[in-house]
């Protein structure tokens, strides 16, 4: 039996890091992976998988990357395996990296399915054996999986979830997306893209309910636009494969009585934590409803040595910030107790236009009731804009009318989540709307519209 400092139960995102930053602090350090692959649901399922075959659509349908580009694409005439083998290339060359880092601290790799026996011991069942890991503290990050309802025929070829998508055989003629969400907004733009008829169902009254509505409402207006059907206030009500030829169809039924069908059927309602297997209960932990786990400010559990980091805490459930909460959870543990996360952190929607954002919407201003102004910039009044032929794009800032302190930051377009960053940093930084005014940017780049739009603002204040 081994004995480590640092047992982290989970590869992903948030479990790399904690094992990477504790292992540079000197400890003994081991994770265990359930899977054979490292890298967890963000390099296989979720966030590396569906970017990459994001990025092989826009190529393959014009390179670029907005709706105004949509090349006409009919089903067969693209291979989904084609695209879903740049995925794979991508995804091989990623988890080499993460095997790299993890080999180069010095973190040993136990390969096997975790559980507690005891709040320092851990059983993990292999392809080769049981065998027993003692550690003086854990950290949980085993990540989630989509929620499958039991009444939902999952088959890994027309009823499927996201994680399936990978298994794809053909591109469909037609498909149905229940779940108006960021994974479900995602793949009903992407399949929109290659000619797909797409058909979202959603309970609420609109696609992305935290995002700042003109954003939130351009980007419906730019879907439907471009062939997706979106019917608003639908609860799902039954999902059943009909055989009807050589290629079957699904019919999908909702509660206020309509009746759907298409060629496949994407089900985007949420996702659960992994947490079964674990036996929390020997440890005297309970996961909630969701398989989520509670924690404090350094993520650790009701359990003193116990710690859990990454999508199994809840929100905000970005890759991004579990792998902060990975590595401050191990500096929390090993190192200076007083680390703590950034106020600001930004969104990243990978739709087809993309959209990102960082601090506040008009609505939560609203309701907070912060006095605010908004200044907005279009991509076509940009020469950058122009030169992409991205008609689609636009910035807004919301700032302090007094202070001119920066609030929030909105952008839809090519390169969203990449301009954020900068209104992430001078938001980060208490900054206001004079340092878009003052500082100068490549010309000509997307990033003026910093400027531009900070302008916009300012006039608005007479």
């Amino acid at each position: 039996m081994t004995r480590y400092d640092l047992c982290v139960i989970g590869s992903g995102p948030s479990g790399q890091k904690a094992a990477i930053q504790a292992a540079k602090l000197g400890r003994k350090v081991c994770v265990v992976e359930r899977m054979q692959q490292v890298g967890g649901v963000a390099l296989h399922t979720g966030t590396i998988p569906s970017k990459a075959l994001r990025q092989a659509i826009v190529e393959a349908t014009g390179g670029k990357d907005h709706l105004r580009a949509r090349a006409e694409v009919k089903s067969g005439e693209l291979s989904i395996s084609t695209l879903l083998a740049s995925c794979q290339r991508i995804m091989a060359t990623e988890m080499e990296v993460v095997q790299l880092h993890l080999r180069r601290n010095g973190v040993d790799l136990v390969h096997g399915e975790a559980s507690f026996l005891d709040v320092n011991t851990a059983l993990v069942k292999g392809l080769d054996g049981e065998s027993q890991i003692k550690a003086d503290i854990f950290i949980v990050a085993v990540g989630t999986e989509p929620v499958r309802p039991d009444y939902i025929p999952f088959d890994q070829k027309c009823v499927l979830t996201s994680d399936d998508l990978l298994h794809l055989k053909c591109l469909p003629e037609s498909l149905i997306v229940v779940g108006g969400g960021v994974v479900g907004t995602e793949f009903a733009s992407m399949f929109a893209r290659l000619g797909v008829r797409v058909t979202m169902l959603l309970s609420g009254s609109r696609v992305l309910s935290f995002l700042d509505s003109q954003i939130g409402e351009a980007l419906q207006y730019h879907m439907r636009n471009h062939g997706v059907t979106m019917r608003f206030g639908e609860t799902l009500a039954s999902v059943e494969k009909l055989e009807d030829g050589p290629q079957s169809r699904v019919q999908v039924c909702v509660e206020s009585g309509k009746c759907l069908q298409a060629e496949a059927f994407l089900l985007c309602i949420g996702r659960q934590g992994c947490t079964a297997p674990l036996h929390l209960e020997n440890v005297g932990l309970e996961a909630d409803h969701r398989g989520r786990i509670a924690v404090d400010k350094q993520y650790r559990t009701q359990v003193p040595n116990i710690y859990a980091v990454g999508d199994i805490i809840g929100f905000p459930s970005l890759a991004s910030t579990s792998m902060n909460q990975g590595r401050m959870a191990a500096v929390h543990i090993f190192g200076d107790e007083k680390v703590s996360m950034r106020r600001f952190f930004p969104y990243g929607i990978y739709s087809i236009p993309e959209i990102s954002m960082v601090g506040d919407t008009e609505e939560g201003l609203t309701e907070k009731g912060i006095p605010f102004e908004t200044g907005s910039a279009s991509y076509k009044e940009i020469a950058r804009g122009q030169l992409l032929g991205d008609d689609v794009g636009m910035m807004k800032i919301l700032f302090c009318p007094t202070s001119r302190k920066v609030l929030g930051v909105h952008i839809i377009g090519t390169g969203a989540t990449e301009l954020i960053h900068i209104g992430q940093a001078v938001m980060t930084l208490d900054s206001t709307l004079d340092y878009f005014i003052d500082s100068a940017f490549n010309y000509p780049t997307l990033a003026e519209c910093y400027r531009v739009a900070a302008l916009n603002g300012i006039n608005k204040l007479g």
